[in-house]
């Protein structure tokens, strides 16, 4: 809650981001979180409408979730799981025995999760009323409807692992970086939108794509001269400010342009900005890798059952196994960078096609080494022939079922009532 009087200078604030949110780590740990777009197995309004609290009364029956992990709600309904962090057999054990259960009552109170990028058919609107989202909503409103469809349409896979240590985190952030472009590629699954495609096998990175950059875009400059917290201290501080918290839960959109660093220097009407405003302003920035103590790594695309577990476990490995790692380095070379490129066009540009079939190959060698157990290796290569060696992802799937029935959201995920 901001001060009347000026607590936090500048070079404090770049300090503070920079050594917190680059601290080192050294368990090779991962974490993850699934999302999934809710419907109803019947059609309850004209809109796809239905009362949240009726979401949240399914899901408490099946809490304590026995994987350990939680279960939170993104504004327009979205259903987020949130692991505990473990190596990557456990993670992936854990995360399927919480899925699995909520799963089960989702269906039980007659709803239906959907692993995909963006809802194809309904209407943007808010369910979760909390003064966080409220705020937000206007920040983004005042910026075009983009920003609403992102916040209550769309649905992400994230990865979050180690920094590493000391002498290996710029290294690992960059790796990050590099791999980040073929990774929203290879698992794009947001074809459609308003009910047709959109031009993007990605369509939920195209609406990510038309808000605030300042917030949005990479922060990865590799030859900016600066280290990977410097970096990340001036994009937070160069960034505007989404919003200012208040007394109670009161928080208040920021309309006018103001960058945090304009804030601490200048101040506002509300008050000058505390460490506390600080740590809160870091969570209204959504690049594609976030470094948050670890790296998040957020341009994956929801996935269904069993291709989550593909995401995941490709994605620690490139990172994680050293091998894979410097396979992967010299692989990307032709697609880093290329994030619009990736979310457009997926595997059916022949740079991302021919990096993809590479670096899914180091990353299955690798499953053994990280400890995956058979059945796991088993999707992986199931994922390989249906989509990396056809030069397909999940995206087109949907564009061949959408072209062959018209439905926009298949009738075994939602009932046959959307089309």
């Amino acid at each position: 809650m901001p001060t009347p009087t000026r607590t936090l200078g500048l070079d404090a604030a770049l300090r503070l981001v920079a050594t917190r949110s680059f601290r080192p780590t050294y368990g090779h740990l991962v974490g993850v979180e699934l999302e999934w777009l809710v419907f109803t197995s019947t059609r309850e309004a004209p809109d796809g409408s239905f009362p949240f609290s009726r979401l949240q009364d399914a899901v408490a029956t099946a809490e304590p979730l026995a994987g350990g992990g939680t279960v939170t709600y993104e504004p327009g309904g979205q259903l987020e799981l949130s692991s505990p962090a473990g190596s990557l057999p456990e993670i992936l054990r854990l995360a399927e025995i919480d899925a699995i259960a909520l799963h089960r009552a989702l269906e039980r109170g007659g709803f239906v999760p959907v692993g995909l990028g963006l809802d194809p058919v309904r209407p943007r609107r808010r369910v979760v009323d909390t003064p966080r989202y409220g705020a937000m909503e206007a920040y983004f409103d005042a910026g075009g409807p983009a920003g609403r469809t992102m916040m209550c349409g769309t649905a992400a896979l994230q990865v979050s692992l180690d920094t590493g240590p000391t002498d290996e985190i710029e290294t690992r952030w960059a790796r990050a970086h590099h791999i980040g472009p073929l990774l929203l590629a290879m698992f794009a699954n947001s074809p459609l939108l308003e009910g047709r495609p959109s031009g993007w096998r990605s369509s939920r990175w195209g609406a990510w794509n038309r808000i605030d950059p300042g917030r949005t875009a990479p922060v990865f400059e590799p030859d900016s001269g600066l280290s990977p917290g410097d970096q990340w201290a001036h994009y937070a501080l160069d960034a505007g400010v989404m919003l200012i918290l208040a007394d109670g839960d009161a928080a208040t959109p920021v309309l006018d342009s103001l960058t945090f660093g304009e804030w601490i220097e200048n101040g506002h009407d509300l008050g000058w900005p505390t460490v506390d405003d600080l740590t809160y302003h870091l969570s209204t920035l959504f690049p594609p890798v976030r470094p948050q103590g670890r790296f998040e790594l957020r341009m994956i695309d929801a996935l269904p059952d069993p291709w989550w577990r593909v995401a995941i476990a490709v994605t620690t490995a490139l990172i994680d196994d050293p091998e894979a790692a410097a396979i992967a380095e010299v692989a990307t070379e032709p697609v880093r960078s290329r994030w619009c490129d990736a979310a457009q066009h997926g595997l059916s540009d022949p740079d991302f096609a021919g990096t993809a079939r590479i670096c899914f190959d180091a990353a299955l060698e690798a499953q053994p080494r990280l400890g995956v157990d058979p059945a796991t290796v088993e999707v992986l290569q199931a994922f390989r022939t249906r989509f990396v060696d056809r030069g397909r992802t999940p995206a087109d799937d949907r564009l061949d079922e959408w072209a062959a029935t018209g439905r926009a959201l298949p009738a075994a995920w939602a009932g046959a009532t959307w089309t």
